[in-house]
C-alpha cells in the first residue's frame, strides 16, 4: 500500500509516517523542511521500512501536482492520501491581514483540494483508495482569534463530505478526522503569534472567571500525544467507509451540541472566550 502523507516533518505526520512505516508499507512523506524530511526517512528506513521523500510546500498548486506526479512515477499509484498539512494563526478578525487569512486556505484548504483532485484518477483507475483530511475540532466550533483556521477547517469538513458524495457507488472512501488538543509544535508555529500562549493563558483566566460569575468551565478534553493520534488515523485509513471521526473524548457531544443548539454550546464556553479575550487584550502570544 502506498500512503501519501503531508505536513510529515512533525506531530501527527511524523508519528504516522513512522507507524506507516512499521506497517511495512509504501511511506511518501512530504513537507518543506527536507532536514526533518531525511532525518524521518532514516528512522523508518533504519527499522527495514520503505520510504520516499518528497519536498513541497503544499500551499503552491504546482508543488501539489508534483508530489502525485512523483509518487505514481515511483510506485505505480497512490492507495492512500492523508491530508494532514496545516497551520493556524493568531490575530482578531479585523487584525487579520488579508496575506495570512490566503495563507490559511492555502495550506489548509486548498492543499486538500489540489492533492485530493490530483489522486482521483488513479483510485478512480483501480476503483479503490481513501482520502483522509485532517481538520479539527473547530471544523464544528469555534474559538476566538484564529477566525481564518477556523474557516478554512469547517471548509475541509464540507469539501470532505462534498467529496463522499462524488464517490457513492465506487470503492474509494473519504474521511474526515477532527482531532482537538495534541502536544505538537503545532501551536507555537502558528502564523502572526502564538496561538498556543493565548489558549493556555485563557483557560488559566477563565478559572478565576468562572469563580467571579458563576459561569461553568469550559468542556475541554484531556491532550493527547501525537502517537496517540496517529494510531486513531491509521486505524482510520485502514479501515472502510466511516462516519467522520472525532479523536478525543467528549468533542463529538459538542461538536452535536453546536449544531442542536449553539448558544447553549457557546454559554458553556464562556469562561473560556472571556479568559481568552482577556488575553488577548494584554498582548499574550503576540
Amino acid at each position: 500500500m502506498t500512503i501519501i502523507i503531508t505536513g510529515a516533518s512533525s506531530g501527527i505526520g511524523k508519528s504516522l509516517a513512522i507507524l506507516c512505516g512499521a506497517h511495512n508499507h509504501n511511506v511518501v512523506i512530504v513537507a518543506r523542511r527536507t532536514d526533518r524530511l531525511q532525518q524521518i526517512a532514516q528512522e523508518i528506513s533504519g527499522k527495514g521500512g520503505n520510504v520516499f521523500v518528497v519536498s513541497a510546500d503544499v500551499s503552491k498548486e504546482e508543488d501539489c501536482k508534483r508530489v502525485v506526479s512523483e509518487t505514481v512515477k515511483k510506485f505505480g499509484s497512490v492507495d492512500v492520501l492523508v491530508n494532514n498539512a496545516g497551520q493556524g494563526h493568531l490575530g482578531s478578525i479585523e487584525e487579520t491581514s488579508t496575506e495570512t487569512f490566503n495563507q490559511m486556505m492555502l495550506v489548509n484548504l486548498y492543499s486538500t483540494f489540489w492533492l485530493t483532485r490530483e489522486v482521483l484518477p488513479f483510485m478512480r483507475e483501480e476503483n479503490r483508495g481513501h482520502i483522509i483530511a485532517i481538520s479539527s475540532i473547530v471544523g464544528r466550533i469555534a474559538y476566538p482569534f484564529n477566525a481564518a483556521y477556523v474557516a478554512a477547517k469547517h471548509a475541509v469538513v464540507g469539501f470532505i463530505a462534498a467529496l463522499r458524495t462524488e464517490l457513492t457507488g465506487t470503492n474509494i472512501n473519504a474521511t474526515v478526522i477532527c482531532p482537538a488538543g495534541v502536544t505538537t509544535e503545532w501551536s507555537s508555529a502558528t502564523a502572526d503569534g502564538n496561538l498556543g500562549e493565548i489558549f493556555s493563558t485563557g483557560i488559566k483566566y477563565s478559572r478565576a472567571i468562572a469563580a467571579e460569575k458563576n459561569l461553568p468551565l469550559a468542556p475541554l478534553s484531556k491532550m493527547k500525544t501525537p502517537a496517540q493520534a496517529a494510531e486513531i488515523v491509521y486505524n482510520v485509513l485502514m479501515g472502510n467507509r466511516s462516519n467522520d471521526v472525532y479523536t478525543h473524548d467528549g468533542i463529538i457531544d459538542i461538536a452535536e451540541q453546536a449544531v442542536k443548539d449553539r448558544i447553549a454550546m457557546e454559554d458553556q464556553h464562556e469562561s473560556l472566550y472571556l479568559g481568552m479575550i482577556k488575553a488577548y487584550a494584554e498582548g499574550v502570544g503576540r
